[in-house]
């Protein structure tokens, strides 16, 4: 399987998937994105923009945009210099260059933004094709100036709701955003301190996000890296993640997402590195990720099914986990691998998930893996073959806690496990090896935790585990 997704390196395909048609049944290719083979180049300093990161450069930026795209397509410069904008709208055939020295600054005010929330974005693109950032600058959400009380735990943060436009604390822009687009490509970039999510992939097709670097404040909330949301044939490699929300974190609101690959990654965050969910209402299929160093996480690998969405067809491999324990008012409590489904609410419907491969895994973490289905979503046919975890303890926070967040059933206390099992039909462990060290063993001597009459087919073939 990891030989078939290695073509997408080798294949640049004329045109893109259908974001309609069925997934193959099999490995797919994942589909660069058209580079824009335009000469057009304009520079947003002919169109009056300052940079001095004081007085505003939006309709300069904008009026660079619109002559670009009328001389059909090409690259909007932007030279050294700080650039201070509201929601700059990008347009078909046009790719923003930010060159090394200049930075985009997100502006603070709701003004700065579209009337309706759904376009809270520093840069937006929609229903645009063959549009893209490059340049090796910088964009920057000045997350900061949303910080209404710095805490150690999680800052308390500004938000927009008193508009009535959304609610709660998640009324922030985010900092990129591609919705109902075709041949996106994201390369060579810097995307700092988003006041919310950083890149946001909405219902795209054929998207390609590479060699970018994403810092966000460690103790925000919701400042997500990349959200991939009901999009297909979408392409993350080599890219480093450091934010204090999920890393990456696939999404399906309003429709399937389909052929997703990211390789050669490093992340750090205070939540989950790669997580699938929670918003989960359509299906995933064809999901691989390989060649992820994850550091420091409060959680490496997750599935949170809530909405009665399928997954299936998912295969990691060749990652190293480092995971441990944050405050608990983070989701996360330094599982190396989280894999649940279970109704949102009473309301909800729950959904499965089946035929997940963790390969050549290495984990070092605070707590062990857990592994829930409910009943009425069992997990069927996972597969953990190679799989090294060294549990030990180094933080003062406290364990003994499962946590299956958001709704179902909370926090919950249990005992310490190497790996927590339930609602499972179909389970190998094939070369598993668990170690725990010596130091702060209390409570946690159990390897294996399950009740048999909801764990059944379970296939051991060299198992070990020693202290």
């Amino acid at each position: 399987m990891a030989a078939l997704h290695t073509l997408f390196y080798l294949a640049l395909f004329s045109s893109s998937i259908s974001a309609q048609s069925p997934p193959a049944t099999s490995p797919t290719t994942i589909q660069l994105p058209r580079s824009n083979t335009s000469q057009t180049s304009v520079s947003v300093k002919d169109f009056g923009a300052s940079g001095d990161g004081k007085s505003y450069d939006t309709r300069c930026i904008q009026a660079a945009i619109a002559a670009c795209a009328m001389a059909g397509g090409g690259r909007v410069r932007f030279p050294a210099g700080s650039y201070l904008t509201g929601t700059i709208f990008l347009r078909s055939g046009v790719v923003l260059e930010v060159e090394k020295g200049a930075r985009i600054l997100g502006g603070a005010k709701e003004r700065d933004y579209p009337a309706e929330a759904r376009r809270w974005y520093v840069v937006l693109a929609e229903n645009a094709t063959d549009v893209g950032i490059t340049g090796g600058g910088e964009i920057n959400g000045q997350g900061w100036k949303f910080v209404k009380r710095m805490n150690p735990r999680k800052n308390v943060m500004v938000s927009w709701n008193k508009t009535g436009k959304c609610y709660g604390d998640e009324c922030r822009p985010r900092l990129i955003g591609f919705l109902d687009s075709r041949n996106v490509r994201v390369w060579n970039v810097n995307l700092i301190e988003p006041a919310y999510w950083c890149v946001h992939i909405v219902r795209c097709n054929g998207t390609s996000i590479q060699d970018v670097l994403i810092h966000g404040d460690f103790n925000t909330p919701n400042n997500d890296g990349i959200d991939i949301e009901d999009s297909n044939n979408t392409l993350i490699t080599r890219c480093k993640i450091d934010t204090g929300d999920d890393a990456i974190c696939p999404k399906t609101s309003t429709g399937p997402l389909y052929n997703l690959t990211a390789t050669d990654c490093w992340i750090r965050t205070k939540s989950c590195a790669i997580k699938l969910g929670s918003a989960t209402w359509f299906d995933f299929k064809d999901l691989f990720f390989n060649n992820i160093t994850i550091v420091d996480s409060h959680r490496g690998l997750g599935f949170q099914i809530r909405d009665g969405g399928n997954v299936s067809g998912v295969t990691f491999s060749n990652i190293k986990i480092s995971t441990r324990y944050y405050d608990p008012l983070w989701w996360g409590r330094a599982e190396p691998i989280y894999v649940t489904t279970c109704p949102r609410d009473l309301n909800s419907k729950v959904g499965f998930i089946s035929n997940l491969v963790f390969n050549n895994i290495s984990a070092e973490s605070e707590n062990g893996i857990f592994l829930s289905g409910s009943q009425g979503g069992i997990l069927s046919n996972l597969k953990f073959i190679n799989v090294n975890v060294t549990y030990r303890r180094w933080t003062d926070f406290p364990g003994g806690l499962a946590d299956y967040r958001p709704g179902c059933n909370g926090l919950v206390h249990h005992n310490t496990a190497g790996i927590i099992m339930e609602h499972i039909s179909g389970l190998e462990l094939e070369n598993v090896n668990m170690k725990w060290f010596r130091n702060k063993l209390k409570g946690w001597n159990n390897p294996l935790d399950f009740r048999p009459n909801t764990v059944n087919n379970i296939s051991f073939i060299d198992f070990h585990s020693s202290v």
